[in-house]
């Protein structure tokens, strides 16, 4: 059911997909599209999409683990994440099964910490998602062991209620661009 909801979710999305690769590739050419590698279920590592925010040499590394973030976000790039449209084309991944619509947010390997507690807490056993409960608890500017916390609440306490209340509360998060440090 999950990859008939991301299919019908691209179908209509398609429009905003078509403007939004225009628009990357009049700022800064290509690729519209980045695959990067990330942590999946069972920690094995897959390649997640994403439009491509960043200039074409910067560094595959967490956003905060750069010196100077800002200076490498493409002009189109600050607006893409502004809306976090930059994060729709993993609607691919949900549809490849890489993914699901909620669930921890997928990292890229390097964070060894984060992925080290996912692990002593079980969280590693899940698919990754375009949102979680952690996302709406604090996003950005919470600490690992939170982090750990709130995603562990999820599986722990899973329903369609909560699953409803994760999409409004992310809905309303991107606009309001709250819990967002870059």
């Amino acid at each position: 059911m999950t990859k008939i909801i991301a299919l019908i979710l691209f179908i209509i999305l398609s429009p905003l997909y078509i403007i939004t690769g225009l628009l990357i590739f009049l700022d800064s050419g290509f690729p519209i599209i980045i695959r990067q590698k990330r942590n999946g279920m069972f920690n094995k590592p897959f390649k997640m999409y994403k439009f491509r925010t960043m200039k074409k040499d910067t560094p595959n590394l967490a956003t905060k683990d750069l010196d100077n973030p800002m200076d490498l976000i493409t002009r189109t790039g600050h607006f893409l994440r502004k809306f976090s449209i930059d994060e729709t084309p993993q609607v691919f991944n949900i549809i490849k099964g890489d993914m699901n619509f909620i669930g921890p947010r997928p990292v890229i390997l390097d964070e060894k910490t984060l992925l080290d507690l996912r692990t002593k807490e079980g969280i590693d056993k899940y698919k990754p998602g375009v949102t979680g409960y952690a996302q709406i608890n604090g996003r950005d500017l919470i600490d690992y062991e939170t982090k750990v916390k709130y995603e562990k609440y999820y599986f722990e306490n899973k329903s369609i209620g909560l699953d409803i209340k994760i999409i409004f509360i992310t809905i309303l998060k991107i606009f309001s661009q709250k819990d967002v440090s870059h």
